[in-house]
């Protein structure tokens, strides 16, 4: 062999003479070229195997060999000074190039790759669109630049479909006693072929790739000798290896190719994303199917329809023997019907659809994706290379016990406990960071802020986003918390502030608040945009209740949501001032926002309403009357059982039940912020003043007019009398309709109870109804979209049962009533009669005596009625300063209900 050549020898052996070296052309995640190079290997017995793949990744291969090591796994490369600048090559059981690693290892014989470096890969990477690609094979196949040689190869058999030809043709093939060297003299011979028709197929990569890999097998023919060498290689690339080209040919193509430094290891891979849908350019359809073709060791279709079994069974379907029975008797006759030498994919499936699944796509779609795709994700050894942010996320989710997996799963979280706080933490981390393994939703049968709802999924492209990451900190709280500090900086919105405040303290990140915190007071006071303001304000609110069960320390929130809250009451009527539709509609969004939020701000920092001039949050210290909070519907300085109403509004910050007091709950001492509050005043009867201003304001939009005044009425600041003389108003024959529809959909749209409340108060219901009524046509076009979307956001009963009394006449329910002729169910007061049926069910259901409500002394038990005496007698015992003592209070209890009596009245005068 001259210097200049590729030398090859002509072998005899078993079957038909083999050319050498032994170019082993296959289909990537192909099970029959995975059995097929097994079987080639075992004839061969070469010294070397040359695999496809980046030659970097030489000193990664030993780690095959680890009994930690569970395809499916790819080798990812990444530029050291850019991660997100990556590449995969990914390999399942079932690959060619898998199996020919561990050949070598088992034997071993060195395993080496002779592809293009990934230093050249990435670098020609960068001057495309950046992004995540999958490595040389991502380049799409059927496209017109570009041939798929399967097709072509289906096409000149006399198929329509590529991947059902080669499954017939390979897949299917079995380890059997045939010439191991055959498949692969054949299919050389058929790229061959296709090769001189269309060259290099449009791409301008193939010829450098070629050339490397040739001067990679030049190398070890010198070394092992050309007997000695095997290839495992796409087919497609094989005529181009055996070609005899000159070494200085193959050297120029690769002289002043870009080069970038890397990095490479292994990492996880799942089925799905070896997928073709997955967006993998040389992906498979059935990651799943192929899986259970190779690891089968016989009747793979029986044993795949008792899979798929087994499956429906999980999931209740009613599946028997017999069903799997049939399923395997139809799937070989329509093997048999469509010439195919063993039922495949199409045929299992039509199976499947007909007899386990009843003719239903449902129950098949689910059995596609956990089967047919599969959720298999792969495991790397602990000794496999990875940067130390990967190093120390492996750590926690150790520690945490919170594994990744490829199947999407919910795990609930209570941040009571330990663990479980640690973990909401570390996922919402990773979410500052852009690693994207856990998306927040919403959490069914709870609303308290004790608890988390995660769904998680593991991609394999979140290793290169941790990658990303790692040049943040090495760890992942220090890199969390820098890129936090980063973004606060460079964020262009006040609530683009808000909210990484809100996230700091969800993933518990102290100092990371101090930066965040200072930028958002320099936004604050800078922005006078209201909208912004009130965008702002609720993420910031939200905020100050974490401390309730994460114990962290939300006290310097406390004075800028307050103050966010001073501004926004002050612009707020001038903002709503003149706005088109769309405008007026995101406006009420931001009402609706700040209603919440002031409704919270007090909740979160344990304020009560005080009268005027009290001197301190809970209303006590002044002299005047003690109230609790207008939210509560009690009044008096304590509750029915005694319990003062500090001591009450304490308790009502923590979780509902759980006396924790506030100082506990918050983690921040309580006093000090609620005094840093305290300062504003009484935010929520501020905010109860600006819904009067804007419920009466003729330039407000009528969307906006309307919400005010459901607010004030929902809040028990008006009574069902103003509301429908405000209503009668808004709907008089001097409003134009657009504008009356406008506040009907403001005061009952939005699905938030407006249909309840027309159901339970006729008066509304009869203005609404007298007011379309007599719409005039020509408008009634107009305001026809404005009156379907507010009623069609109320749910099918509301809607049954407001259809059911305008049929009848609202306002007509006493008359028809007194007529006999209104439906059973519909009067205008209470029906005793009815009521009292139902109460000896209600008396069990709580537990108490079913024949009435508390027993009389006659029926209580003769020990009941013992202690009663006893009480009595130790109650005469007494000395008479205590008895006097009791005296005296009476008098003080009754000068105090007297003086709530009148608090309340010239309270409510007030407000009027």
């Amino acid at each position: 062999m001259t210097d200049g050549e590729v030398r090859g020898e002509v072998i005899d052996g078993m079957g038909p003479a083999v050319e050498r070296p032994l170019l082993l052309g296959v289909r990537h995640h192909g099970p029959g070229s995975a059995r097929a190079v097994r079987a080639a290997l075992e004839a061969a017995r070469p010294r070397i195997v040359l695999i496809e793949g980046p030659p970097e990744a030489d000193a990664l291969v030993p780690l095959a060999a680890d009994e930690d090591m569970r395809p499916p796994v790819a080798l990812l490369a990444h530029a050291v000074d850019e991660p997100g600048r990556s590449a995969f090559w990914p390999m399942a059981e079932f690959s060619p190039e898998w199996v020919a690693i561990r050949w070598a290892l088992e034997h071993g014989v060195p395993a080496r790759f002779v592809d293009l470096p990934a230093a050249h890969t990435l670098a020609w990477e960068k001057g495309e669109s950046p992004g995540t690609g999958q490595g040389p094979e991502d380049e799409p196949m059927a496209d017109d630049l570009r041939v798929d040689p399967l097709a072509a190869l289906a096409e000149a058999a006399g198929h329509d479909d590529p991947e059902r030809w080669w499954e017939d043709v390979v897949e299917h093939r079995g380890a059997g006693r045939r010439d191991p060297f055959a498949p692969f003299a054949a299919l050389e011979e058929a790229m061959g072929v296709l090769r001189e028709t269309y060259g290099d197929a449009g791409s301008d990569r193939d010829p450098v790739r070629e050339a490397y890999m040739r001067l990679r097998m030049r190398e070890a023919q010198r070394e092992f000798g050309d007997a000695g060498v095997a290839v495992v290689c796409g087919a497609w690339h094989v005529p181009a290896l055996r070609r005899r080209t000159a070494v200085a040919a193959d050297r120029a193509l690769l002289k002043g190719l870009p080069k970038v430094k890397a990095d490479l290891t292994w990492v996880p891979w799942t089925y799905r994303r070896l997928a073709r849908a997955g967006g993998y350019g040389a992906g498979i359809e059935s990651p799943g199917w192929y899986g259970h073709l190779f690891a089968a060791p016989d009747r793979p279709v029986e044993r795949w329809l008792t899979r798929v079994a087994g499956l429906l069974r999980e999931e209740d379907r009613i599946v028997s023997s017999a069903h799997v029975i049939e399923a395997v008797r139809l799937a070989e006759s329509l093997a048999a019907l469509r010439g195919r030498p063993l039922p495949g994919l199409g045929e299992t499936t039509d199976a499947v659809r007909a007899v386990l699944c009843e003719g239903s796509d449902v129950p098949l779609a689910l059995v596609h994706d956990r089967l047919v795709v599969g959720e298999v994700l792969g495991e790397v050894p602990a000794t496999a290379p990875a940067v130390p942010l990967q190093r120390d996320l492996d750590r926690l989710q150790r520690r945490l016990r919170l594994k990744p997996e490829a199947a999407e799963r919910e795990a609930e979280l209570d941040l009571r406990k330990e663990n479980d706080s640690e973990r909401s933490r570390l996922l919402h981390r990773l979410r500052l960071l852009h690693v994207e393994w856990g998306e927040p939703v919403a959490s069914r049968g709870s609303t308290g802020t004790f608890r988390e709802t995660w769904r998680l999924r593991w991609e394999p492209e979140l290793s290169v986003r941790v990658a990303e990451a790692g040049v943040w900190g090495t760890t992942v709280l220090a890199a969390a918390t820098a890129k936090a500090q980063a973004d606060a900086v460079a964020a262009s919105g006040l609530a683009e502030v808000t909210a990484l405040a809100e996230r700091c303290l969800l993933a518990g990140l102290p100092d990371a608040l101090p930066t965040v915190m200072r930028v958002l007071a320099d936004r604050a006071a800078l922005d006078t945009d209201v909208g912004h303001l009130a965008q702002a304000l609720p993420a910031l609110v939200r905020s100050l209740r974490y401390g309730d069960v994460r114990g962290t320390d939300t006290g310097a929130l406390a004075d800028v949501a307050a103050g966010l809250a001073e501004r926004v009451f002050v612009g707020l009527p001038p903002a709503c001032a003149a706005l088109d539709a769309d405008a007026a509609q995101e406006m009420r969004g931001h009402v609706d926002a700040v209603h919440g939020a002031v409704g919270l701000l007090e909740e979160a920092v344990g304020l009560a309403e005080e009268p005027r001039g009290a001197g301190d949050a809970f209303g006590e210290g002044s002299g005047g009357p003690e109230r609790e909070r207008g939210d509560s519907g009690e009044r008096g300085g304590g509750s029915a059982d005694g319990t003062p109403v500090a001591h009450q509004a304490q308790e009502r910050v923590g979780e509902p039940g759980d006396g924790t007091p506030l100082a506990h709950h918050a983690g921040r001492g309580g006093p000090g912020e609620g005094a840093s509050v305290a300062r504003h005043g009484d935010l929520r009867g501020r905010w109860r003043g600006v819904l009067r201003v804007l419920s009466v304001r003729d330039a407000v939009s009528g969307v906006i007019r309307g919400r005010a005044v459901r607010l004030l009425l929902d809040e028990g600041e008006l009574d069902g009398d103003e509301a429908a003389r405000l209503m009668g108003l808004a709907l008089s024959p001097g409003t134009p309709p657009g504008d009356a529809a406008a506040w009907i959909e403001g005061f009952v749209g939005g699905g938030a109870g407006g249909g309840l409340l027309l159901v339970h108060d006729e008066r509304l219901l009869g203005l609404v109804d007298g007011w379309l009524t007599g719409v005039p046509a020509e408008a009634f076009t107009d305001v026809l979209p404005l009156l379907r979307r507010t009623f069609s956001a109320y749910e099918t009963g509301v809607r049954r049962t407001l259809g059911e009394l305008v049929r009848r006449g609202p306002g007509e329910r006493g008359g028809a009533a007194g007529a006999g002729a209104a439906r059973a169910g519909f009067a205008d007061e209470l029906d005793a009669g009815r009521a009292d049926a139902v109460l000896p069910v209600v008396r069990l259901l709580l537990g108490l005596d079913p024949g009435g409500g508390q027993r009389t002394d006659e029926q209580r038990p003769d020990d009941d009625r013992q202690d009663d005496s006893e009480r009595r007698l130790d109650v005469d015992r007494r000395p008479d300063d205590d008895r006097q003592d009791d005296s005296e209070r009476r008098p003080d209890a009754d000068r105090r209900r007297d003086a709530d009596r009148w608090d309340n009245n010239d309270c409510a005068g007030v407000g009027r």
